[in-house]
C-alpha cells in the first residue's frame, strides 16, 4: 500500500510547476461579475488558469495541458487565437429539480499550438463554476495516446475534504493530509471562507480520472482511473487505466469547479453537468416516464401482487431484479430466458392494464453478450424499462461501451438506471431515458446519519442517484439496513434527488400494512418544477423544500445532533393559504401526523432529535 501511494504521489509530483513569473494573456468575468477566470503562461510557455469567486481567490497559478504522444500539450504554448461569447439560453427540462433550466455563461476560446499539435482550450465561466476542456485537432484515422492529464488545482488554503471512492464511506480530512484517491465529485470545504465541488462533466469515451494530492501544498491533480480492491483491509489488486487512446480528433471531459460561500450555496450549480452536456435531437425528454419503483420477488405470483401494490400507491414501475434468468454472474445464465415458471410476458400484460411498467435487471455479463439481442425482444415482451448491473463505470473501455449502450438502450425507448458504481456526469440530456444510476452507498449498505447528511452536499452534486430506500413495513425494520428514523427516511425521499427512485428496498409489498405512515410515498412526485436549499451544513443536517405543480414538498433531517432551526417560506405564494400535513417521529419509532396552516413568510420552527427527520407536504386550501 505504501509504495502505491508513494507512486500516485509522484505521478502528481512529476507534473507540478511552480513558476511565479505568469502573465496573464486573457481573463473573463462571469454573467453577474463576480466570478473571475484568467489565463496566463509563464517565460517558457506553459499554460495556467487560476480562478477567483466574490474577491475571494480560489486557486492560485495552476497548471494546464495533456500529455499526448508522448508530449507536453500545453507547453511551450503559442496562443493562436481567442474567441469570447456570451451565451445565455433556457431549455425545458421536464425530469430534474427544476422545470427548466438557466444556461448562462461567459465562454473563452484559446486556438493553440505546441510542437506539432494544435489544440483548443474551451473554458465556460457561470455565475460561480468554472468548466473547461481540451480539443485535440487530429487528422481523421490517426492514433493518438493520452499520457497523462496535467490540470491541476492549486488551491488557496488547506481545505477540509470529504474524500471517498465509489460507494465507500466518507473520511472528513485535510487536503494536505489525504492520501490515495478521492473520487468526483469532490468536496472541499473551509467554513468562513468558501466551498469548493471539483468534478467533471460530458464523460462518454474517456477514463473516470479521480484526484491525487498534488505536488505542492494545498494542491490537487489529476489521475487516470484507480480502483484499489482490498482484502481483509490489504490491497489485493489495483486496477486502473495507464493510457487513454484515441483515433482522429477528440475532447476531454470538461473540468469543474463550483464555488459557494456556504454548503446549501454549492446546489446553485447542481444542474452544471446536464448544463455542459450537449442533447441530440433524436431524443424527446418529454416522453420518458419518471416515477417510483417497488422491488418484487422473482415469482409471476409476487410481480402481479407488486403490480396492484404499485397501482395501488402511485408507483410507475416494478423492478424485477437480479435472478430472473439465472446466475447474474454466470455465462452460461441467458437474458433471453426466463428461470421455469416466471413468466415475464403475463406481468407486463397485466402492468400494462393497471398502467404499471415493469423493469428488468441484466448483468454486464449478459449485458455484453446479448444486448442487440435483448433490446428487441423485450420489446416484443411489453419491457418498459432496463436495469444494468455491475458495469464498468471507470475505464475507457467501460465507459465508451456503457455510452453507446445508453444511446442503444434510448433508441427503444427504454426507461434506464445505471446500478453500481457508475456516477452521471450529465448524460441524461444527452439520453433522457437514461434518468438514473446508482454510484451511492445506499440503505442496502447500510449508511449511517453522517453519511446521509453528506451525500447532499457530495454525491448529490452530480445528478441523480438511485439510493435503494429500505423504509420499514409491518414485519420488518431492516435495524441492519437501517441507522436513521423513519421521519428521516421520509425527509430523504424528498432531499435526494432521482426520478426513478426505489422505495421498500428489501420489503415485501404484502408486508406494508401501515398505510398511514407510508401515504407520504403516495403522494411524493420524482421531478420538481422548482427545488430550493433552505438550510444545512455538511455531515450536520438539511433542509429542501421542491415544488410540484401548486404542491411544495419539505425534507428536513440531521445528523448525529439534534437541530433547531426556523425556515422562512418565502417561497409560497402571496395571497394564499396554505395546509401543511406535517410527517414526523413521534418519539417511539413510528410517524406523527398533523397539520397546520400556513402563508408566505410564515415562520416554520424545525425541531428535529438526532438521526430523525421529518417530510411535509403544503398544500394551497
Amino acid at each position: 500500500m505504501r509504495k502505491f501511494l508513494c507512486c500516485l504521489y509522484l505521478i502528481a509530483a512529476c507534473i507540478t510547476r511552480v513558476n511565479a513569473q505568469v502573465n496573464k494573456v486573457d481573463e473573463i468575468r462571469s454573467p453577474d461579475g463576480k466570478t473571475v477566470l484568467q489565463i496566463g503562461k509563464d517565460k517558457s510557455n506553459q499554460l495556467y488558469y487560476q480562478l477567483a469567486y466574490r474577491d475571494k481567490q480560489v486557486t492560485n497559478w495552476s497548471v494546464m495541458g495533456l500529455k499526448v504522444n508522448g508530449a507536453n500539450l500545453g507547453d511551450s504554448v503559442t496562443i493562436i487565437s481567442t474567441n469570447k461569447d456570451k451565451h445565455r439560453e433556457t431549455f425545458a427540462w421536464p425530469l430534474g429539480e427544476t422545470k427548466t433550466v438557466e444556461n448562462n455563461y461567459q465562454q473563452l476560446t484559446l486556438s493553440c499550438k505546441s510542437g506539432s499539435f494544435s489544440f483548443d482550450v474551451i473554458t465556460r465561466l457561470f455565475d460561480g463554476a468554472l468548466a473547461f476542456r481540451y480539443v485535440v485537432n487530429k487528422t481523421p484515422g490517426q492514433h493518438s495516446i493520452i499520457n497523462h492529464e496535467n490540470t491541476q488545482y492549486n488551491l488557496t488554503d488547506d481545505y477540509t475534504v470529504y474524500q471517498y471512492h465509489e460507494e465507500s464511506v466518507f473520511s472528513k480530512l485535510q487536503l494536505n493530509a489525504m492520501a490515495g484517491t478521492c473520487d468526483f465529485p469532490a468536496t472541499l470545504a473551509k467554513p468562513g471562507k468558501l466551498y469548493l465541488s471539483i468534478g467533471e462533466a460530458d464523460n462518454r469515451s474517456y477514463t473516470k480520472c479521480v484526484l491525487v494530492k498534488g505536488g505542492q501544498p494545498n494542491s490537487l491533480a489529476l489521475s487516470f482511473y484507480i480502483d484499489t480492491l482490498y482484502r481483509n483491509h490489504q490491497v489485493s489488486a489495483i486496477k486502473k487505466d495507464s493510457l487513454i487512446q484515441f483515433t482522429g480528433s477528440f475532447k476531454t471531459p470538461w473540468r469543474t469547479i463550483s464555488c459557494a460561500e456556504n454548503a446549501i450555496g454549492l446546489h446553485d450549480n447542481s444542474q452544471l453537468y446536464i448544463k455542459l452536456t450537449e442533447p441530440l435531437s433524436d431524443y424527446d425528454p418529454t416522453k420518458v416516464k419518471p416515477g417510483k419503483v417497488v422491488r418484487v420477488e422473482l415469482t409471476t405470483a409476487a410481480a402481479l401482487q407488486g403490480i396492484d401494490f404499485a397501482a395501488k400507491h402511485n408507483f410507475s414501475y416494478i423492478l424485477v431484479d437480479a435472478g430472473w434468468y439465472g446466475a447474474e454472474f454466470r455465462t452460461t445464465s441467458d437474458p433471453t430466458k426466463p428461470i421455469d415458471g416466471f413468466d415475464v410476458q403475463k406481468i407486463t400484460a397485466y402492468g400494462k392494464q393497471k398502467g404499471i411498467g415493469v423493469i428488468l435487471y441484466v448483468n454486464y455479463v449478459g449485458l455484453r453478450q446479448k444486448l442487440d439481442t435483448i433490446l428487441p425482444l423485450y420489446k416484443s415482451w411489453g419491457v418498459a424499462g432496463l436495469k444494468f448491473g455491475f458495469v464498468d463505470g471507470g475505464t475507457q473501455k467501460g465507459l465508451s461501451w456503457l455510452d453507446t449502450a445508453m444511446k442503444k438502450v434510448n433508441d427503444y425507448g427504454f426507461i434506464l438506471n445505471v446500478h453500481d458504481h457508475y456516477k452521471p456526469t450529465g448524460l441524461s440530456r444527452r439520453y433522457p431515458f437514461q434518468v438514473s444510476q446508482e454510484g451511492i452507498r445506499g440503505d442496502e449498505n447500510s449508511p449511517d446519519a453522517f453519511h446521509t447528511m453528506v451525500l447532499p452536499y457530495t454525491r448529490f452534486l452530480a445528478g441523480a442517484a438511485d439510493f435503494t430506500f429500505c423504509y420499514p413495513n409491518s414485519r420488518a425494520n431492516f435495524a441492519k439496513n437501517l441507522k436513521v428514523s423513519k421521519g428521516q427516511q421520509l425527509a430523504l425521499s424528498v432531499v435526494y434527488f432521482s426520478p426513478l427512485p426505489s422505495i421498500f428496498w428489501y420489503g415485501k409489498p404484502a408486508d406494508y400494512t401501515n398505510e398511514k405512515e407510508i401515504e407520504f410515498f403516495n403522494y411524493l412526485p420524482t421531478v420538481w418544477d422548482d427545488s430550493r436549499y433552505l438550510a444545512g451544513d455538511i455531515g450536520e443536517n438539511i433542509s429542501v423544500a421542491r415544488k410540484n405543480n401548486n404542491v411544495w414538498y419539505i425534507g428536513s433531517a440531521t445528523g448525529y445532533s439534534d437541530w433547531k432551526t426556523t425556515l422562512k417560506l418565502d417561497f409560497l405564494d402571496a395571497g394564499k393559504t396554505y395546509e401543511a400535513t406535517v410527517y414526523e417521529d413521534d418519539g417511539d419509532k413510528g410517524i406523527n401526523i398533523h397539520t397546520i396552516k400556513l402563508k408566505k413568510g410564515s415562520s416554520l420552527p424545525i425541531t428535529i432529535t438526532a438521526t430523525g427527520g421529518q417530510a411535509i407536504i403544503i398544500r394551497p386550501v
